[in-house]
């Protein structure tokens, strides 16, 4: 619906229209970020909930519903194998670019706490995950029951961890000035208005480009592959303006696990597929030797040190940074 407008608008008022429409997806992409973020807070602090377990639960379910609506899409059309780089992708993009980013701007204390249940959920998600593409090749629809199964223990096992291990961090003066009912509103909205400028931005700014002869493979690997992004990226920033690091680490981390557990899950129960092929470096699969490890790689070195010593540090983003460019690197010259 989101493109009809855009290809309409172009088709009626010309590059004009792509511009304007791009221009209010930013906007809309802004300030759903800004509204998104306070309604989270707003809930933790109702809910005497840790931030860093609202942002992998309740804004990493919203930061992830479009991936979830097109791999479900996919899926149905025959197309489920896209899920599996998908997973494994978005992992990488969210830790070693996102999460990377903010950690090296501005470095923070975390819940180990709080952190630890994501990360072992994580850990355990990935190492099935994984284990099914390695050794059995195939992603049959058993293997999307246990994954969705997996979404649904994650999600009891952080609500029982948020009941006995309330913040108690809590600001009563932060409490008072948001009412329950404005902070769903809130996180609603602000999701809404991330999602469609999000789809404006991608779809607007693939007509420009075109417009401007930049070419598709270009086009994919920068519009496109931002957009499957921006939600997070967005929330990450806003979290980290705003003073809420922890929410965004959450986010990122929440993402990661509903990537692999409820979007590939849900494309893999729809429409069971083999292993993708892809590149052969040396005659084994490029994904099995290369994409998983990365992605293994770095979420441990995201979360380890945290857990263990409870504080984020510039070195992880800045290694982070550098694993995800020379990572990018690899796939134009492979």
């Amino acid at each position: 619906m989101l493109a009809f407008v855009s290809e309409w608008a172009n088709s009626q008022f010309g590059i004009i229209g792509s511009v304007v429409l791009f221009v209010l997806g930013l906007a809309a992409l802004i300030k759903g970020g800004d509204w998104f973020v306070d309604g989270s807070v707003g809930i933790a602090k109702k809910l005497h909930v840790p931030e860093l377990l609202i942002g992998a639960t309740v804004v990493s379910i919203g930061t992830t519903l479009p991936e979830v609506m097109v791999s479900a899409t996919s899926a149905a059309k025959g197309l489920g194998s896209i899920a599996y780089g998908n997973a494994i992708g978005s992992v990488i993009c969210n830790t070693a670019l996102i999460a990377a980013l903010t950690v090296a701007i501005r470095p923070a204390l975390v819940n180990r706490r709080a952190l630890a249940l994501p990360v072992v959920c994580f850990f355990i998600a990935a190492i099935f995950y994984c284990g099914v593409a390695i050794f059995a090749r195939r992603f049959s629809r058993p293997v999307g029951i246990i994954l969705l199964v997996m979404f649904a223990v994650y999600m009891v096992l952080t609500v029982l961890h948020a009941k006995k291990h309330p913040d108690e961090a809590e600001d009563e003066e932060s409490e008072k000035d948001m009412s329950t009912a404005k902070a769903i509103v809130l996180l609603i909205v602000g999701a809404a208005l991330i999602a469609v400028g999000a789809n404006f931005l991608v779809d607007n700014g693939t007509i420009i480009a075109k417009a401007l002869g930049v070419p598709d493979t270009v086009i994919a690997l920068t519009f496109v592959a931002l957009g499957t992004s921006l939600p997070e990226l967005v929330t990450a920033i806003t979290s980290l303006a705003k003073g809420h690091g922890a929410l965004s680490l959450g986010n990122v981390i929440g993402a990661n696990i509903f990537n692999i557990v409820l979007v590939s899950g849900m494309a893999v129960t729809i429409a069971p597929f083999d292993l993708p092929a892809a590149k052969l470096i040396g005659g084994m699969n490029a994904s099995l030797i290369v994409d998983i490890p990365v992605m293994m790689l770095v979420m441990g070195l995201l979360t380890i040190p945290a857990v263990i010593s409870g504080r984020l540090k510039r070195w992880q983003g800045v290694t982070l940074l550098a694993i995800y460019i020379g990572f990018i690197a690899f796939q134009f010259v492979s």
